[in-house]
Parts: structure tokens; C-alpha cells; sequence
């Protein structure tokens, strides 16, 4: 048994320091992959681009398939290692030679919708040994083992934004962005925001407008450098358009499917009609309307436990 960690930025050093603490208590060699250019131009760069262009991207979709797994499994196939094994909390299956990724049994902690972009390729060399565990199993053997990670807080940030103010990030090594007007519901202008890759679709707090009744940001227009804001009670939507899909373990999507699809991380699964069309784009339409869809975050689709694949939020439809 041998261990890999990447250091992908300078924010990763806090992460190979506990990764060498585990191999020595582990008493296994620790393979040190650094490849701060590969995850600069593949991840950090259209994750910034992404934000400038009003869209709300999650960069750990984009850096699980074309980094994360590709240089560990690339640097296993130089050891001569067949399979890999990551924290991550997923499970895979295999049937007649096609893998299949699915959902961890712990279901809070499934994660399954950060690594749908993931490819048959990749699939057929990983293990996620903690898909059968919950969280506080997994710590018990940490401390039963003497991990010093064994207590550590749970990781909520960006992991190259350490501060989790990623709009500052982007400013510091892209460029700042330039104030603009905020639109009321009526189409008036309202106030100025800070620049529009200071805001999401879908966020109500930290807008700094005071119109006597809560309201969110419903669309953002890089174009105008304009952020709209909509009614609380005109929040929810029909339908999404899909782009750029990645299938796990089937070569296409029917014409027509019923699927169970998850618009964000922590949003909950809604069974959903997918439909698609003759230009490559997928339109899903919800049996229940969802709350302020986001383009350019992921919509991912399940069939029961197994995860489909999924694409990238396109545009909207009300």
C-alpha cells in the first residue's frame, strides 16, 4: 500500500502535511503530485472566467475528472498500481464490464453529485472504501488508529480559497469588477451592487438593498452589468436547459426519461421529465418547480441510487 496527496496550490499545504502525518502513522511511502499549472488553467482560471461571466460554477466537478483522478491514477499506472482508493463518500458497481457510479448509503454525506463527470475509465480503477460508513463511524477509526486528522473540522470551503472569499480571489488574480446597478422587480434601478461576481442566483442575504420586503437575485447580466432581483413568491421555475452532458455508463439519453435530478449539492432529488432535443441540449422539466436554478452550476440525474450523469445549467425556463 503506498499514498498520493496533490498540491495543487499554495492553499494545499495544510492538506500534504496531514496527508504525511497519516502515511507515517501508517508507516506507507507518501507520493507528493504537484501540478499547480494543470489545476490553474483546468479549474482556477474557468472558475474565475465563469463568475465574471455572471454564471455560478463548482469548480470540484471540473477538478475531480481532469485533475484530482487523473494525476492519481496516472501516477498509480507509473507504480504499477491497478486501483486507487479516496475518501470520497460514493459507491461504484460493476456489471458485465460496465462500471456504474452510485450513492453512498450514508446519504448526507453522498457525494456522488461532485463526481458525475467522472468517466468509465476512471471508474473501473477506484474504490470508495467509506460508501457503507456515516461520518462518526469513519472518526472513531481515525481515533481507534491514532490519525491526527481523526478530530479535524469537516471542509466547507473552495480548497484554493482558504478564506472562502473567493469573490476577493478572483479580483486579486483576475481583475476587479466594476460596480453596477441592481434592477427591482419593476424594473427600476435600485442600488449598486459590488460587481456581479459578487453574487449568485438565488441569494437573498448580503444584497444590501432595503425595499421593504425580501427579495433575491433572479438573474445577472454581464452583458449590462446588471443584477435582477425577483420577488420571493417568484422564485421557483419549470424547467431547466442542460449542456455539454457527460453519460457514466450508457452511450445516450432516450428521447424522452423520467429521472431523478438534483440542481445543486444539498438540494433535494425531484423527479423530473427529460427531453432531448435534436441540437445536444437537454430540457428538464420538474414535477415540482425548484427554487431559482443557477446556470453554470450542475444538474445531475439519478435513477434510484445510480447516478445517470448530468450537465451544466444552460439557461432557465419560467
Amino acid at each position: 500500500m503506498q499514498g498520493a496527496v496533490l498540491n495543487l496550490s499554495p492553499a494545499h499545504q495544510g492538506a500534504v502535511k496531514a496527508a504525511q502525518a497519516a502515511a507515517d502513522t501508517l508507516g506507507i511511502q507518501l507520493h507528493v503530485i504537484t501540478e499547480y499549472d494543470r489545476f490553474w488553467q483546468q479549474v482556477v482560471t474557468p472558475f474565475a472566467k465563469s463568475y465574471q461571466s455572471g454564471r455560478t460554477p463548482n469548480p470540484c466537478v471540473v477538478c475531480n475528472p481532469l485533475v484530482k483522478f487523473h494525476l492519481i491514477l496516472q501516477k498509480a499506472e507509473e507504480l504499477g498500481i491497478s486501483h486507487i482508493a479516496t475518501g470520497h463518500y460514493a459507491d461504484i458497481a460493476q456489471k458485465d464490464g460496465v462500471f456504474y457510479l452510485k450513492k453512498a448509503s450514508c446519504l448526507k454525506r453522498d457525494q456522488s453529485y461532485m463526481l458525475y463527470r467522472l468517466r468509465q475509465q476512471q471508474l473501473k480503477h477506484i474504490y470508495f472504501p467509506l460508501h457503507a460508513l456515516q461520518k462518526d463511524e469513519v472518526r472513531e477509526i481515525a481515533l481507534r488508529h491514532d490519525f491526527a486528522c481523526a478530530k479535524a473540522p469537516d471542509s466547507q470551503e473552495i480548497c484554493f480559497v482558504p478564506d472562502n472569499d473567493y469573490a476577493a480571489f478572483i479580483e486579486k488574480h483576475f481583475g476587479a469588477c466594476k460596480p453596477g446597478h441592481f434592477i427591482a422587480p419593476d424594473g427600476s434601478v435600485c442600488g449598486t451592487h459590488k460587481g456581479i461576481l459578487h453574487y449568485t442566483v438565488g441569494q437573498r442575504k448580503g444584497l444590501g438593498i432595503a425595499l421593504g420586503r425580501p427579495v433575491f437575485v433572479r438573474e445577472i447580466d454581464p452583458v449590462n452589468n446588471a443584477v435582477y432581483l425577483g420577488e420571493i413568491n417568484d422564485a421557483l421555475y419549470r424547467a431547466i436547459v442542460v449542456e455539454d452532458l457527460n453519460l457514466l455508463s450508457i452511450p445516450a439519453l432516450p428521447k424522452e426519461s423520467r429521472l431523478g435530478v438534483k440542481i445543486r449539492s444539498v438540494a433535494k432529488e425531484v423527479t423530473s421529465t427529460l427531453h432531448m432535443r435534436d441540437d445536444g441540449l437537454c430540457e428538464v422539466w420538474f414535477d415540482t418547480p425548484q427554487r431559482a436554478p443557477a446556470l453554470g452550476q450542475s444538474a445531475v440525474f439519478y435513477d434510484g441510487d445510480y447516478v445517470v450523469g448530468g450537465g451544466f445549467i444552460q439557461s432557465v425556463i419560467k
